[in-house]
């Protein structure tokens, strides 16, 4: 076993009790108190007055004891001491002195040759040696730790960011266990910093040179500090350098909490995937607001195993609701959707159901047994290659479900029903576009038939909030991407020009609640996506993460109904402001309910007859602006 091994395995097995660190503060100060009588009185009175010197060397060491005890220089471990057992011990060592020189005449006095007594020059000079002494031995048993702890997989890191949390971030990875990075530097655009030493490490410009210190410093990751993922994120240049040069980046996701005391700025930094650098402002949304709204409440969510409806129940739990009823009709996610409520929230009455929305029955006991106060509406068919295949499963499960859980929240008096839509439901020219659009359409006119006609006592709200594609969503881009990836296989994009938006999905979600606990009922709330990205660019960007070099492209053409761009609104509509900056409200034109419930239930009839080209003629009836594209209902269109 090789040295280096030997102090790594004492350094995890042991660690020295308090007792062993007093005795041995104890010694320094009696060997410091030594060598200073030998540095002012050289070897012979040192030899004459040793046994004298030592007695005396034992009255001053045990006075240590009351700086020692008063700053607990001892309560520490050694391999993780830090500037702040350093500032004990030199408190510490600073009272002993004050003590020593006040009972150094007293004791002089003695009428005794018991003490060989220090004057006060070598008196100040013990409690100096003594505290460089302490200070060294500390040092160098954690030097002695770090090192045993450098694993041959460190890797020679920057930091992007000084005073952003930089600093801190860099005092973090100094003390994680075991060391993932070794400190090389600091970027930083600050002309006072650039140039200095910080930390014992050197702060870099922003610029060209760049280049060079990454070959001469063989660096291999770059550390975002947490205040600059935004700024670091709108500098595509400077991404692009890093991946270009082969550099892996970190950053601690803004989205993924951690807490002080349990988990490190370092232990918290995890290696960027393309999602984490896709370019997007921070969204604030009013929490207390929402929890205001739902602790207490009784919580329906439907879809509650999908993308979107599992993180609203992660974000609802938060809130301590009352109760929450959590559907799904797809068994494996629901049951891990179970699984995660008991393990991260035991305290809240929660109850799994694995049934399809489209049961009125089944729903309407479930409605009578738990009477929701809110209900969010986020199960939906959303693949759109497989909804043109299958058009009345589209109308059964997206416009049918809709329309049950819609009904049966008014029966039962629910306070609020949110729902869940789509970009693709504006100017749809596809069958699961227009699906959503249609069902937008239904609880709008509910809305408004209960605003305007409404019996007494009931008072259901129909909130709709409408937004684009989320990261890393079940059957999503990023994810297919990832796995052809990992596969070897050619990234498949289906058009040079497609772009799309993206939001996180705890983004999203957040706005829903927000926007749903806010709505006053028969709005379209319509989210800032931001800039729309190319899914070619994307899937460029993701190769180079990778380091794969021999990955290529392809190009499919358009599927059918798909778009080469997302709309958020309709050519006839516009919007207004709401509570939020990145929530808008559509202007729509408003529907006839019972006209609307007439037209509907026909179409829901026809799907029961699986006659597709029927089904969907009625959809663009009902939806005059589905076109369809590229698709063989475009007959229908002309």
């Amino acid at each position: 076993m090789g040295l280096n091994h030997l102090i790594c395995w004492y350094f995890k097995k042991n660690s020295l009790p308090y007792w062993c660190i007093l005795l041995l503060d104890m010694s320094i100060v009696m060997a410091s108190g030594i060598i200073m009588f030998y540095l002012f009185r050289h070897g012979m009175q040192t030899a004459t007055h040793f046994w004298e010197l030592v007695h005396s060397m034992f009255i001053y060491t045990i006075l240590a004891m009351i700086g020692f005890r008063r700053f607990h220089t001892y309560s520490g471990i050694f391999r993780y001491s830090s500037f702040v057992d350093l500032k004990r011990v030199g408190y510490a060592n600073l009272m002993n002195l004050v003590i020593a020189l006040v009972l150094h005449y007293p004791l002089y006095r003695l009428p005794t040759s018991f003490f060989s007594n220090l004057n006060g020059r070598e008196i100040i000079g013990l409690y100096f040696i003594a505290t460089v002494a302490m200070w060294a031995v500390r040092v160098l048993v954690k030097e002695l730790y770090d090192l045993a702890f450098q694993d041959e997989k460190t890797m020679r890191a920057l930091i992007y960011g000084v005073l952003d949390g930089g600093v801190m971030l860099a005092k973090s990875i100094r003390t994680e266990k075991p060391k993932r990075f070794d400190l090389k530097g600091f970027i930083s655009n600050q002309e006072t910093l650039i140039h200095h030493n910080l930390m014992g490490v050197r702060v870099f410009d922003a610029d060209d040179s760049l280049k060079k210190v990454i070959e001469q410093l063989g660096i291999e990751a770059l550390l975002v500090a947490p205040q600059r993922n935004q700024q670091f994120r709108k500098d595509e240049k400077l991404q692009n350098f890093f991946i270009d040069a082969g550099v892996k980046i970190f950053m601690i996701d803004e989205a993924k909490e951690w807490v002080a005391g349990s988990m490190t700025q370092g232990q918290a930094l995890q290696e960027v995937s393309v999602e984490d650098l896709l370019p997007r402002s921070e969204i604030k949304v009013d929490m207390e607001s929402v929890a205001r709204e739902l602790t207490g409440k009784r919580i329906m969510i439907t879809g509650a195993a999908g993308s979107i409806g599992s993180e609203i129940v992660r974000q609802v739990a938060l809130f301590k609701p009352a109760g929450m009823m959590l559907i799904d009709q797809a068994e494996t996610p629901e049951h891990d959707v179970r699984l995660m409520m008991e393990k991260q929230f035991p305290e809240i009455p929660a109850k799994t159901v694995v049934t399809s929305i489209t049961k009125m029955d089944r729903m309407d006991r479930i409605f009578q047994d738990f009477r929701p106060d809110y209900v969010f509406h986020a199960a939906a068919y959303k693949h759109v290659p497989m909804m043109e295949d299958n058009p009345c499963e589209a109308v059964q499960n997206n416009v049918l479900g809709t329309k049950v859980i819609a009904d049966l929240s008014v029966k039962y008096g629910v306070k609020k029903f949110v729902m869940v839509s789509t970009d693709k439901a504006v100017n749809p020219t596809n069958v699961m576009g227009c699906s959503k659009r249609i069902c937008e359409i239904y609880v709008q006119s509910l809305n408004k038939e209960i605003r305007d006609n409404g019996k007494d006592g009931v008072l259901t709200q129909f909130v709709t909030t409408r937004f684009g594609n989320v990261l890393g969503s079940n059957g999503s881009v990023i994810p297919l991407f990832r796995e052809q990836l990992k596969r070897g296989e050619p990234l498949t994009v289906t058009h040079p020009d497609i772009i799309r938006f993206f939001m996180l999905i705890p983004e999203a979600c957040k706005l829903v609640l927000e926007a749903g606990t806010k709505g006053n009922g028969g709005e379209i709330f319509v989210f800032d996506m931001g800039k729309p990205v190319r899914i070619a660019d994307l899937a460029e960007r993701m190769i180079k993460l990778s380091g794969a070099t021999d990955v290529e492209i392809k190009y499919t053409g358009l599927r059918p109904g798909e778009k080469l761009y997302e709309e958020v609104l309709n050519e006839l509509e516009g919007t207004k402001p709401s509570f939020h900056e990145k929530i808008r409200i559509a202007s729509v034109r408003e529907y006839d309910y019972q006209e609307v419930n007439r037209e509907i239930q026909q179409l829901i009839d026809v799907s029961w007859q699986f006659d597709d080209m029927e089904t969907v003629k009625i959809m663009k009836r009902i939806v005059p602006e589905f076109k369809s594209n590229n698709s063989v209902y475009d007959v229908l269109d002309k």
